[in-house]
C-alpha cells in the first residue's frame, strides 16, 4: 500500500523483470558512481563544516546510498537515473551515488518495517508520507530542518505548504518530497461515447456516476459501468477518499476516534450497495484489488473508478491501453480527497557532510524545474509519459515554469485531463494507522458488494469498534 496506506503496493508493483543488485551497481558503476558500501563509512570525510547553515564543502568526500534506483527493466529510467548522477558529479564531484535496486517492488511494507528495525536503510531512504511515525518510533530519520532552505533547495517556497508540511512532526522537518498524488474519477472515454455520454465532461457527483454506471452497463457484453475495490485493504482506502469527496472524515481531528459511521460513511454504502444490486451497473465479480480495475478500464470492459492520474501510464506501459482512451474528473462531491505521496529521508546518524549531500542531490532529482525528473524535454526524448497532472507539486513560478515545459513536451492528449485539471479538490492526508484501518473498512465495502442483504448500520457499528480499538493503541 502506498505509505501506510494503500498505495504502497500500486507505486511498488512496477518492474515486471527484478534485477540483482550486483548488476545495477555495475551499470552505475559505469556512470561514475561508487560501487563501495557507504554503510562503512558513517561519518564521510572531508573539513566540511558542522554549521548546517553552510555549504557542502566541495572538498568534503562522501558517499551516499540511496534506494529505488530504476531496475535494468525500466531501461530509460535507469539511464535517466545515470545521467542525473553525471551531471550532479559535475556540481558535487566529491560526492558518490551508490544506488540500491530492489529486485521486485521497491521496499515492501514488510521489508521496510524490517528495514527500520535493523538500522538497515540506505543513507536516503524511500518512504511514503505516511510513514513518517513509523520511522520516528525506530528513530529512522534525521531532523533536517536547519539544512532545509532556500539556499539548498531554492524552489522551497514554491513547494505546496500541505505536501511539505507532511514531513513536519512537532516543528521539525524529516523529509523531502519526490511525489505527490489526488484521487479522482478514471473514465473510459470509449465506452463514454458508445454510451452516449460526454466524455469531456466526466460525471461530478455520485447521482451523475450512477446514471452513467447504468448507461454504459446497458452496452452488455460484460461491460461494467462502475467497478471499485473490496480486497487488499484497496476498498478501505477508496473508502476514505470516498468519504472525502462527501466532504466526512475517517478519524476526528484528535486522531484517536472514527468519524466515519455518519450520513457520509452511510451513503458510501448505500450508493454501491444500489448500483450493485439494485441498478447491476457493476458487474457480479467482486472482491476485487489494485490491479483488477486497471485490468478491465484498459480492455475496455469498465466505464469508470476511482484513481490517481500515475494509473494512465501504468495502464499504457504494463497493459498496452491507448493514452487516448482515459479522461479524469475530479472525485465526485469534490469537497476533498484522498492525498498522498511519497519522499526521500535521510538516516539516523548521519554526519552534516552527508546531510548536505543528500539535500543537495534530493534538490537536484527531484525539487529542480527543469532538471532531474522535471527535465519534460528529456523524458519525451526517452519515450517516457509526459503530460500526466502529477506530481505536480509547485506553486507559483516553479508551477509555471512546470506546467509550461510539461505541455510543451506532452505525449498525451493532455485536455483529456482538462475537467481534473481545472477543477482541483484540496487534498486530504490519509488517517492515522491508515493501513489497519483500511483492512477493517475493507469487510464494510465488501459486505454491501457481495451480500445483497447486508445491514450497512451493523457493518458501520462494527468498524468504528474496531477502528476505535486501533486507534486507541497508538
Amino acid at each position: 500500500m502506498r505509505s501506510a496506506g494503500f498505495r504502497r503496493s500500486r507505486t511498488r508493483r512496477t518492474s515486471a523483470a527484478a534485477l540483482v543488485t550486483a548488476l545495477a551497481l555495475t551499470a552505475l558503476a559505469s556512470c561514475g558512481t561508487s560501487s563501495s558500501n557507504s554503510e562503512e563509512d558513517d561519518s564521510g570525510s572531508g573539513s566540511g563544516s558542522s554549521d548546517p547553515s553552510a555549504p557542502l564543502d566541495p572538498k568534503a568526500e562522501v558517499t551516499l546510498s540511496i534506494d529505488c534506483m530504476p531496475p535494468a527493466a525500466k531501461a530509460a529510467e535507469l539511464r535517466e537515473w545515470n545521467e542525473d548522477i553525471k551531471a550532479f558529479g559535475k556540481i558535487y564531484p566529491n560526492v558518490r551515488i551508490n544506488g540500491k535496486s530492489t529486485p521486485g517492488q521497491c521496499l515492501e511494507p514488510p521489508r521496510f518495517t524490517a528495514m527500520l528495525k535493523g538500522k538497515s536503510q540506505p543513507d536516503v531512504f524511500y518512504a511514503y508520507f505516511t510513514d513518517l511515525q513509523q520511522v520516528l518510533d525506530n528513530d529512522g530519520a534525521e531532523d533536517i530542518s536547519a539544512y532545509v532552505t532556500e539556499t539548498s533547495v531554492p524552489a522551497l517556497k514554491d513547494i505546496q505548504p500541505q505536501v511539505i508540511d507532511v514531513a513536519r512532526k512537532d516543528g521539525k522537518l524529516y523529509a523531502l518530497p519526490t511525489s505527490n498524488y489526488t484521487m479522482g474519477l478514471m473514465i473510459n472515454r470509449k465506452l463514454f461515447t458508445q454510451a452516449g455520454l460526454d466524455p469531456n465532461t466526466p460525471p461530478s457527483t455520485w447521482e451523475g456516476v450512477r446514471a452513467a454506471s447504468k448507461k454504459i452497463a446497458a452496452l452488455g457484453k460484460g461491460v461494467a459501468g462502475f467497478g471499485e475495490y473490496s480486497a487488499g485493504n484497496n476498498g478501505g482506502w477508496h473508502f476514505a477518499a470516498t468519504q472525502y469527496g462527501l466532504g466526512g472524515d475517517v478519524v476526528d481531528a484528535s486522531g484517536k476516534k472514527a468519524a466515519f459511521n455518519d450520513e457520509k460513511g452511510k451513503q458510501v454504502l448505500q450508493q454501491l450497495h444500489d448500483m450493485r444490486w439494485e441498478d447491476n451497473s457493476m458487474g457480479q465479480t467482486q472482491l476485487l484489488k489494485w490491479g483488477d480495475l486497471q485490468k478491465r478500464i484498459s480492455t475496455d470492459k469498465l466505464g469508470m473508478f476511482l484513481a490517481a492520474p500515475d494509473d494512465i501510464a501504468y495502464m499504457v506501459q504494463q497493459l498496452g491501453a491507448e493514452y487516448e482512451n482515459f479522461g479524469l474528473g475530479p472525485i465526485p462531491g469534490g469537497q476533498g480527497t484522498l492525498f498522498g505521496g511519497n519522499n526521500y529521508m535521510i538516516k539516523k546518524g548521519s554526519s552534516p557532510d552527508r546531510i548536505k549531500a543528500a539535500v543537495a542531490w534530493l534538490n537536484f532529482k527531484n525539487l529542480s524545474p527543469g532538471k532531474g525528473q522535471f527535465d519534460w524535454a528529456r523524458t519525451k526524448k526517452d519515450q517516457l509519459p509526459v503530460g500526466l497532472p502529477q506530481p505536480n507539486f509547485f506553486t507559483g513560478r516553479s508551477k509555471a515554469a512546470d506546467d509550461a515545459a510539461r505541455a510543451a513536451n506532452a505525449t498525451m492528449p493532455v485536455e483529456n485531463f482538462k475537467a481534473f485539471t481545472d477543477n482541483p479538490v484540496q487534498g486530504k492526508a490519509e488517517p492515522p494507522k491508515a493501513q489497519e484501518i483500511y483492512k477493517i473498512l475493507d469487510v464494510a465495502m465488501s459486505g454491501v458488494l457481495t451480500n445483497e442483504d447486508a445491514d450497512i448500520d451493523k457493518l458501520l457499528d462494527t468498524a468504528e469498534q474496531q477502528v476505535n480499538q486501533v486507534l486507541a493503541n497508538q
